[in-house]
């Protein structure tokens, strides 16, 4: 019983911290309006496979590793920050990203490797990641709990925050929302592509 409460703990802050805006909120959301329903989610897969090496590197330890060596988080706070700032400038500089997305007018096309890659690399070089699963991990996983149930939690948050991105993808590809959004198209993805620069520069300057 305080096994099954546990995951129910750890599942309810995996769902909070999913939902809360973040570079995969709006990484998802651009790909969902300006190209398809099945970019969005192919980006939300690769969100929540980027959670799994998370997860791998916490719980054998190199999480605490990073998490104490200004070097290397220092490394991967840059790389998330240069990631978030070229995706931003991408959509700013993007023609085919402004386009109107009503309903007569075909959206651009994103292979979903494409799609996958983009989800993946903004999850995995957020140091803030980092950060979560070394201090959530601390708090419900012990070094004497079987390993199976380790990676149970690891594979519980990796599912929660990906099906949350696909149905976010689901809502917002909904006739009647996508062309509500789709009349303000042009400036939703100019204020996504600032919104990622400043992101990026929020994770660069971010001496906690």
């Amino acid at each position: 019983m305080e096994l099954l409460f546990s995951f129910g703990t750890f599942a309810i802050i995996a769902f909070l911290a999913a939902v809360s805006p973040g570079p995969d909120f709006l990484v998802v959301s651009k790909n969902s309006l300006a190209h398809s329903r099945t970019a969005g989610m192919w980006t939300a897969l690769g969100v929540g496979s980027a959670l799994l090496v998370h997860v791998t590197y916490t719980l054998i330890g190199i999480g605490l590793i990073i998490s104490n060596s200004i070097l290397i988080f220092s490394i991967i706070k840059i790389l998330g920050a240069i990631y978030l700032i070229w995706l931003g400038c991408n959509i700013l500089w993007s023609k085919s990203e402004h386009q109107i997305l009503v309903s007569e007018a075909a959206p651009t096309y994103k292979a979903p490797l494409t799609a996958f890659k983009e989800g993946f690399l903004t999850n995995v070089l957020n140091p803030k990641a980092t950060v979560f699963f070394v201090s959530i991990f601390t708090q419900f996983v012990s070094p004497g709990l079987p390993k199976i149930i380790q990676a149970a939690y690891g594979i519980e948050v990796a599912i929660i925050v990906a099906l949350w991105f696909v149905a976010l993808s689901a809502m917002l590809t909904m006739s009647l929302i996508k062309n509500k959004l789709g009349i303000v198209q042009n400036k939703l993805m100019k204020v996504m592509g600032v919104a990622l620069i400043l992101l990026g520069v929020k994770v660069a300057f971010d001496n906690r």
